[in-house]
């Protein structure tokens, strides 16, 4: 018996339709939903980054060190889980950020005032730092979120937050099938808008910008772990697999804007302490992966998946993968999405240069 990918307390008559191909669809392979406590109405993910021009390890350990002293502060409670990656933008800048979750937007609005995060936040002056920070917070309504996992022991990001995984789902392995598992989506055609907010003259490399919400703005963070993989089937993903991953990340990162995409970054989980990567001297890290995006609106992302070669040449080559190691993939992936209306997002940069995250809706 299949489950929805919806949870009971949140379903209601259809007034849009679905994507669902006929009532008795079976997927291809089985994939489960997080299910948060229903006291959950409202969670919150924060990116909080570290912008440099240059890689430098002791400027990461640094800004690392910064964060984690918020993040950890003996006088605020801390997020539920957090984790920090790093990724390269498309002006060759070095990011390194945290991401963290919240159960509710006052847990996280206490944490920020009760670590000094806040304090410090506000008191950063742009013509004295030495790198940029930019801070991106989601605030999504439990009927504006949805969650993926092929495995049902894969916990990942929200996920941590859950009370338990869902049995197999219904709403997966099919055109339309991440819209059929936003629960919004069953009243709500969750349009966004393509017009670009022209924003202040300040903003740039030496500015303090707070970059407006966007009506029905689309995020999604989509992870790849192949820690547990077996030697056989690590060898065959990073020859096969990520090779492709990447170059639909740096298409995204580079030339987002043809398909409504105004922000990709592929990030590489690094260790807490040194901000390396499980491969690199000295890491610790572990063999992780994800991208983290923002659409114009949902739209725009599924015909990016449905349509463009970069997505499709990811999608066909998972599914050779899967084929040659016959359907016995240890390879963990998922994904977040959320769909956000304007009172949900908060986006400030402090001395970030103009491409930055949801800057780049300045042309």
């Amino acid at each position: 018996m299949l489950s929805s990918a919806i949870p009971d307390h949140l379903q209601c008559p259809r007034a849009q339709p679905s994507r669902l191909p006929h009532a008795e669809f079976q997927p291809p392979y089985p994939a489960y939903s997080i299910r948060f406590p229903q006291d959950i109405s409202q969670l919150v993910i924060a990116i909080i980054g570290a912008q440099h021009k240059t890689r430098s390890d002791t400027a990461t350990r640094t800004s690392i060190s910064t964060l984690s002293g918020f993040l950890t502060a003996p006088t605020a409670t801390p997020p539920s889980f957090s984790e920090f990656a790093s990724a390269t933008d498309n002006k060759g800048f070095h990011n390194i950020a945290a991401l963290a979750y919240w159960p509710s937007k006052p847990a996280y609005e206490t944490w920020a005032s009760e670590s000094g995060f806040q304090t410090w936040w506000r008191s950063l002056q742009p013509e004295t730092l030495q790198n940029g920070w930019f801070l991106e917070v989601l605030f999504p309504t439990a009927d504006r979120f949805e969650t993926l996992f092929n495995t049902e022991s894969n916990r990942e990001g929200s996920a941590h937050m859950g009370q338990c995984m869902s049995g197999p789902i219904q709403e997966h392995g099919y055109w339309g099938s991440m819209r059929d598992r936003l629960p919004l989506s069953q009243t709500d055609a969750l349009a966004g808008s393509k017009e670009h907010i022209k924003l202040p003259t300040t903003s740039g490399s030496s500015g303090r910008v707070i970059v407006p919400g966007k009506k029905n703005l689309a995020v999604i963070r989509s992870g790849q772990d192949w820690s547990a993989t077996t030697p056989g089937e690590r060898k065959l993903y990073l020859e096969t697999m990520h090779p492709v991953l990447t170059r639909g990340m740096d298409f995204l990162r580079d030339r987002g804007e043809e398909v409504g995409c105004y922000s990709c970054r592929f990030m590489e989980i690094v260790d807490a302490k040194t901000g390396k990567a499980a491969e690199e001297e000295g890491g610790g890290g572990i063999d992780r992966t994800f991208g983290l995006a923002y659409f114009d609106e949902l739209a725009s992302l599924e015909a990016w998946s449905r349509e463009h070669p970069t997505h499709l040449a990811i999608f066909g080559g998972f599914q050779k993968y899967a084929r040659t190691l016959r359907n016995e993939v240890t390879l963990r992936v998922f994904h977040e999405v959320a769909v956000l209306d304007e009172d949900q997002q908060f986006f400030e940069y402090v001395g970030c240069h103009d491409t930055t995250g949801m800057l780049a809706r300045h042309y």
